[in-house]
């Protein structure tokens, strides 16, 4: 009950400081002091506006976005969202763009579960779905998953990825982004034992802590200083009543968006009081950069409390995969039963999160691999988030990937049959 007790708690703070936004925006805004200038007035209501939004936005589930998408037969095509595969704890979502032929490559992107929802890959997808079959693995938050439909850790989310790339089939490219790159691996590697058949093509995977004491970060070595104990006691709540998953343990979305801020609050600060004063002046519009950012930024997600901890304990202080000792049901995966699945392993060299190193281990794992079906890159100047998404990833990623994939394709693509050039991207 004390668990639940600080999860409403928090939800009431939230509340609280959404309605004190919306009513000094409301105040301030009042008709008949516009007869009367002043420009705390224009503050308040600015401060107001800004402080609902925020606040806003923490329980909210952003919107894909992705409505069309231009070809390169000059048009613009609708794009639909479709659940292929629909399970208790995160479905798999196929980018479907209406009017087009079925596109040779088979995408599936595997969407981190570290508090913020999948649609933080959106660039990463809009980029892809020009001449790729994208699909997506969309995790659910775990304050509206009830709590008979039981728990969820590492080894659940492993064998989740083993149903998606079954369902998907042989001819699928994989991309894991940052925290699922490890259990990806994993996932591929469980494949090659029980259904080789099933193994996609190529895996790629970017920026994750495969072996996370490679390169040592302020995140690492976090996960050194304090105990189990000590993350259970602080970190897991239960969901409150005002929730369908009332009662269940988790790690919850605002208390992880509470350390994030506080990691950078003098940064944070600064963006939300130039902010208010933009919107003060009528500099500011609802798409502006400050908006898309934190829109997404602050639209956080509770973790089942199994995941988290399991997470924690298994990958990071037990280096279960590193060591090449990881085990689902019981059963040891071994990576390297991996010998027919490209593996290409991408990272930035300014990633203060995953710092080059970690995710390059990979290969190593992969002893049953010949080199010819090994690949990696370090893009310069890069940081966590942008070897998946922004200018790095458009202009220099991307086009290797999507040249790897061919590269390494079970079925000839119009871009590896005999007598023709590769083209990596348009």
């Amino acid at each position: 009950m004390r668990n639940m007790m600080s999860y409403d708690l928090m939800e009431t703070v939230r509340n609280a400081n959404q309605w004190l936004g919306a009513t000094a925006l409301s105040m301030a805004s009042y008709p008949a002091f516009a007869a009367m200038p002043n420009p705390m007035l224009s503050w308040m209501a600015a401060w107001g506006k800004v402080t609902e939004r925020s606040f806003e936005r923490m329980v909210a589930k952003p919107d894909w976005g992705i409505h069309a998408t231009t070809l390169a037969d000059g048009k613009d095509h609708l794009v639909e969202i479709d659940t292929v595969v629909e399970k208790s704890f995160g479905d798999l979502i196929h980018f479907r763009v209406t009017d087009r032929e079925e596109q040779p490559r088979k995408v599936l992107v595997v969407a981190p579960m570290s508090g913020h929802y999948a649609t933080l890959l959106r660039s990463t997808v809009k980029s892809l779905i020009e001449n790729c079959e994208v699909y997506v693995t969309d995790w659910h938050n775990a304050r509206d998953i009830p709590v008979s439909a039981g728990k969820f850790d590492v080894e659940d989310y492993t064998l989740y990825l083993v149903d998606f790339m079954r369902h998907l089939g042989p001819e699928t490219h994989v991309v894991a982004v940052c925290q699922p790159a490890p259990l990806t691996l994993a996932a591929t590697a469980y494949l090659a034992e029980e259904d080789p058949k099933a193994q996609p093509s190529s895996l790629t995977l970017i920026g994750g802590p495969v072996d996370p004491d490679a390169t040592p970060t302020d995140v690492t070595d976090f996960g050194r200083r304090v105990t189990m104990g000590q993350l259970e006691q602080t970190m897991i709540q239960r969901v409150g009543f005002k929730y369908k998953g009332v009662g269940r343990p988790v790690y919850p979305g605002l208390l992880q968006l509470s350390s994030f801020m506080s990691m950078n609050m003098d940064r944070h600060s600064k963006a939300f009081s130039e902010q208010i004063l933009r919107v003060s002046r009528g500099e500011a519009s609802d798409h502006d950069a400050h908006n898309r950012f934190y829109d997404e930024y602050l639209a956080v997600m509770d973790m089942p409390a199994e995941f988290y901890l399991s997470t924690v304990e298994r990958i990071f202080k037990n280096r279960e995969i590193a060591r090449n000792v990881f085990t689902v049901a019981g059963k040891r995966v071994d990576i390297g039963k991996i010998t027919d699945v490209a593996v290409k392993t991408v990272e930035g060299a300014k990633d203060d999160i995953s710092a080059p190193g970690q995710c390059i281990a990979a290969l190593d794992l992969c002893t049953g691999l010949p080199k010819s079906k090994k690949a990696s890159h370090v893009e310069p100047g890069a940081g966590h988030y942008g070897i998946f998404a922004g200018r790095s990833w458009r202009n220099n990623i991307r086009p290797l990937v999507i040249s790897f994939m061919d590269a390494n394709a079970r079925t000839p693509t119009p871009a590896n049959k005999p007598g023709s050039s590769v083209q990596a991207a348009e």
